[in-house]
């Protein structure tokens, strides 16, 4: 972080800053929290050519989720870029390790979230999970839209990475037809759409916040598929969390199905360690 980019935020704030410290957690972007006279800041940089696009896409996520008044997010300050820099700046969330009680309220806001519905399931644009883009194109069929806007693209981008081959990938036809049964009457939901343990805080007053979100409307399980895949949520979010939406006979089959995604990105950011997963998963489903 050069001088010119340090005097740029200090005119911004309006305020000294006193100290920046880096931050640790972000696979994608650099972080730093920001300290002045009377506040605390949450920087994200990231000079990659799409980053801006990232972080817009980033902040107005975070403002709906606000928006719905069912579960907290940090405050927007700024997005923009200066120079080769683009950044996203939000209020710094003070937080402490989950207790059960804490568990509990961020499993039962969740759900209320996963009850703000829509017509469609997407968004009315595109948007990013980690650094690749997430299609978004609205459609009336969950079938459709996770086989076509979820599986497709990052089985191909599979393929073109030589992470996986031809052989390895079902067709659209066969997932579609296999998935079928399994979807049925299901709703859209409004989503986070990246739900790991490091995607939520628990501020110090016990409040629950998520940040980092890949949002659109989908299936609600997507969510409570990723919260499983690497752990960091306790059985407490989930009692309340299916008090109010509750599981059905094709739930476990689901969320194998739908942690086939989050697999996948993660086969494609991060490399091969992931392709065994990658390849149980398409052996027992397809």
């Amino acid at each position: 972080m050069n001088d010119a980019f340090f005097k740029h935020f200090e005119n911004s704030l309006s305020a000294k800053i006193n100290s920046i410290t880096p931050v640790s957690g972000g696979d994608i972007s650099s972080a730093f929290k920001i300290i002045t006279l009377n506040q605390s800041y949450f920087l994200k940089i990231n000079t990659a050519s799409n980053a801006l696009n990232m972080f817009q896409t980033e902040a107005e996520a975070l403002k709906i989720i606000a928006n719905t008044n069912t579960i907290a997010t940090p405050k927007v300050i700024d997005c923009s870029k200066f120079e080769n820099i683009s950044f996203l700046l939000l209020e710094f969330i003070e937080s402490k390790p989950p207790s059960s009680k804490d568990f509990k309220t961020l499993g039962k806001q969740l759900a209320t979230l996963h009850q703000k519905t829509n017509a469609y399931f997407g968004l009315q644009k595109d948007n990013f999970i980690g650094s690749l883009i997430q299609a978004n194109k609205p459609t009336d069929s969950w079938n459709t839209f996770y086989v076509n806007k979820r599986l497709l693209p990052q089985l191909q981008l599979t393929i073109q990475n030589d992470l996986l081959s031809e052989s390895d990938c079902p067709s659209k036809e066969q997932m579609l037809d296999k998935l079928h049964p399994y979807f049925k009457n299901i709703k859209p939901s409004l989503l986070h759409g990246d739900l790991w343990g490091g995607n939520y805080l628990i501020s110090t007053n016990g409040i629950p916040f998520l940040i980092d979100p890949a949002m659109y409307f989908g299936h609600s399980e997507m969510d409570i598929a990723m919260t499983k895949l690497f752990g960091g949520f306790s059985e407490n979010f989930y009692k309340a969390y299916h008090n109010s939406i509750p599981i059905d006979q094709f739930t476990s089959t689901r969320i194998e199905i739908y942690q086939l995604y989050y697999l996948l990105v993660h086969l494609n950011l991060f490399g091969s360690s992931y392709r065994n997963s990658v390849k149980t998963i398409l052996n027992k489903h397809f």
